[in-house]
């Protein structure tokens, strides 16, 4: 698929990770907030949250522990990791859906500060070697690496839905 047409799948799931970034980013202040402030909720930063979201299709739903970032285009546009190491991005919502391509199955919601500040750390202590394993898709149509979620810093992830264990003995029954 081209850009458009990958844009215009994922972006149909964007209602739905609309209302789990509500519940994840948007709190309940304490209460002399509401008493003296008239503050019911509060959204912790005031300057723009920039989110990038990535959903995965059902085919890849044993690899819930992971997340990819692409890394190359055939046309060479920039891609996501160059944008992220650059400092763009403040979080990462990456998902994969449901077999009928409704809804999302598993999610994650990651501090992409963690992730640079994990990231170079790795090419240090690598000496020069990214982190993560690098992949093509089938296609051509672009790179990506592959991260391990566990692998990266404790606080790097900031809510996650797991599969529900019955679903997950299931599939690895399967695989």
């Amino acid at each position: 698929m081209n850009w458009m047409a990958d844009k215009r799948w994922s972006d149909k799931f964007l209602p739905e990770i609309k209302s789990i970034l509500g519940q994840q980013l948007i709190g309940e202040p304490p209460v002399e907030e509401d008493q003296e402030r008239n503050t019911d909720l509060i959204v912790l930063k005031m300057e723009p949250v920039r989110i990038c979201c990535r959903i995965r299709r059902h085919k890849y739903i044993d690899k819930y522990d992971e997340f990819t970032i692409r890394t190359g285009r055939p046309n060479g546009n920039k891609t996501e990791l160059a944008k992220i190491i650059e400092g763009f991005g403040n979080y990462i919502f990456y998902g994969i859906c449901d077999y009928d391509e409704q809804k999302l199955e598993c999610w994650m919601l990651g501090d992409l500060n963690v992730f640079r500040l994990w990231f170079n750390r790795q090419l240090v202590i690598n000496k020069g070697k990214a982190p993560g394993i690098s992949m093509d898709n089938k296609d051509g149509s672009s790179s990506f690496r592959v991260f391990k979620i566990d692998e990266i810093a404790d606080d790097f992830v900031i809510a996650r839905k797991h599969l529900n264990d019955f679903y997950q003995e299931e599939l690895f029954q399967y695989i």
